[in-house]
């Protein structure tokens, strides 16, 4: 397993309890793969830098765990594939 810094914008034109259900259906793609010490970790709404996908805002969260390449995988497709998530980043942290 490896450690991994998982940074994503979830869009603010959705209610806080839509935004609270993206953020746990991750966290549970996550668990349902086998990852561990997941921690979460709210930074709130913040202004982006430039416009994504018609938004100037988001609400920004920062995930920290252990994980194999396939919850990595199946995590990055499924975010590609989500419109609530504007934009997705996934370190490695060991490296």
């Amino acid at each position: 397993m490896r450690n991994y810094e998982i940074m994503f914008i979830v869009k603010t034109t959705i209610g806080e309890d839509e935004v609270k259900n993206v953020v746990k259906k991750f966290q549970d793609i996550l668990k349902k793969d086998g990852a561990k010490n997941i921690e979460l970790n709210e930074m709130g709404q913040r202004e982006l830098a430039y416009e994504i996908k018609d938004s100037k805002t988001g609400f920004y969260f920062v995930i920290t765990c252990d994980a194999e390449d396939k919850a990595i995988k199946e995590f990055d497709r499924l975010a590609l594939i989500d419109s609530n998530i504007i934009r997705h980043l996934i370190i490695n942290k060991e490296k």
